[in-house]
């Protein structure tokens, strides 16, 4: 691969409180999953973060997620099929607000959390989710893990799919991320996180938990931001993708 996007998770707050540096990462990646307010993120950080992100000319995404400002988005729940796909429509239409006001729009769809997790391997919790994004706008991409059955029901429903890899999160072998209760499910060693970015981007493969070679073959690196130091990480990933000959660039 010669070409990759680098995504972050922004707008992460929620009034006073603020958990990523956003100005800074928007000087570094290529598209933002804004947090639309069921997760993180208020009317007013929506709209900040898509004027930060207009000016700098990055892509702005809808980050979806369950309706948990306590748990940051990161418990397990159980919604209703319907509520679940009215409440994705909902928050992607929250941001495309702001986002039209910026004098941009909102590109894609990205689940956040338990969400992302969930819809993995749940059909119907996927399928809900592509309901949520068909609702609010049928032409949207969405952003998701390779094989999921997310993106499977996004493509037969019609919307363009688009795979990503996380250079700073454990795989198991069979693709999937490491439950973060887990020990070992974050990589926080700054140059392997950097090292396995170039390796993801160049080969499409990266090495599991167990120590397997195994595919991860994605069009987008995911740099959380809410980790300690994630400027500085951001900014070596992208200056050692380039140095590898590796173009960073949206995908959308």
């Amino acid at each position: 691969m010669t070409s990759i996007d680098l995504n972050a998770d922004l707008g992460e707050g929620f009034g006073r409180w603020r958990l990523t540096d956003d100005e800074q990462l928007l000087s570094v990646v290529t598209s933002a999953n804004v947090a639309c307010g069921f997760h993180a993120g208020d009317a007013a950080t929506m709209r900040r973060v898509c004027e930060l992100a207009a000016a700098q000319g990055v892509t702005i995404g809808a980050q979806v997620s369950y309706r948990d400002l306590a748990g940051f988005g990161r418990r397990a729940m159980d919604v209703p099929p319907a509520e679940l796909a009215a409440e994705v429509a909902y928050q992607i239409g929250a941001l495309e607000v702001f986002a039209r006001a910026a004098g941009a729009r909102v590109a894609y769809v990205k689940p956040h959390g338990a969400l992302y997790n969930r819809v993995v391997h749940d059909e119907e919790q996927a399928a809900a989710v592509v309901d949520g994004v068909l609702l609010a706008d049928a032409s949207l991409p969405v952003l998701g893990l390779p094989g999921s059955r997310l993106l499977t029901l996004a493509g037969k429903a019609g919307l363009p799919t688009v795979t990503e890899a996380f250079a700073d999160r454990a795989y198991t072998d069979e693709g999937t991320l490491v439950p973060r209760g887990r020990e070992g499910a974050v990589v926080s060693d700054p140059e392997a996180v950097v090292k396995r970015s170039v390796e993801l981007a160049r080969s499409g493969a990266v090495t599991s938990h167990s120590g397997a070679r195994i595919a991860v073959r994605a069009r987008s690196l995911c740099l959380h931001g809410d980790t300690p130091g994630a400027v500085e990480l951001a900014r070596r990933v992208r200056a050692r993708l380039t140095a590898a000959g590796v173009t960073v660039a949206a995908f959308a």
